[in-house]
């Protein structure tokens, strides 16, 4: 099977996920893409898509929205799974309905929150002061759902 990943990522959590999902695709051919670097990606080799997102303000990047916007027909005609990654995992749920289209939500074979990380050498001063006031949290700390990346791989992988 042909996979593209596509995603985006505010402070590199999600492109470390990206890749933690590629390697667990054994057997696939996998292609990532970074829509940081590249905006437009032809779908039509691939058999399954898979698009993450940080969460970063509540809601997925703007860039996996804009694409998603930009290619809804083509996805649906796609295996498709979605993964976001973000640290407030009690508004996950609602970040992933209120950031991705219910009619792709209802296509997607897996949707999973695969946790998430606060990295505060990635962060400008005021991410730091904010994430520091909303969350309490004075340092880095990772919190990657390792089970939930192998859960929603074999959920995308299911025949």
């Amino acid at each position: 099977m042909k996979t593209a990943i596509i995603y985006a990522s505010k402070h590199g959590t999600t492109g470390f996920v990206a890749t933690e999902i590629k390697k667990r695709l054994n057997g696939d051919e996998v292609v990532m893409y970074n829509l940081n670097d590249q905006q437009r990606v032809e779908l039509r080799p691939f058999d399954r898509i898979v698009i993450g997102s940080s969460i970063y303000a509540g809601t997925p990047l703007s860039k996996v929205r804009r694409f998603i916007e930009q290619n809804l027909v083509d996805l649906l005609q796609k295996q498709v799974g979605i993964f976001v990654c973000c640290m407030f995992f009690d508004k996950a749920d609602e970040q992933i309905n209120k950031g991705f289209p219910e009619v792709l939500r209802n296509h997607a074979r897996s949707i999973k929150h695969l946790g998430g990380e606060f990295r505060f050498e990635e962060m400008n001063f005021i991410e730091r002061s904010l994430v520091k006031k909303i969350s309490g949290t004075r340092e880095s700390v990772s919190s990657i759902k390792y089970e939930t990346i192998d859960e929603f791989v074999r959920e995308i992988s299911a025949n």
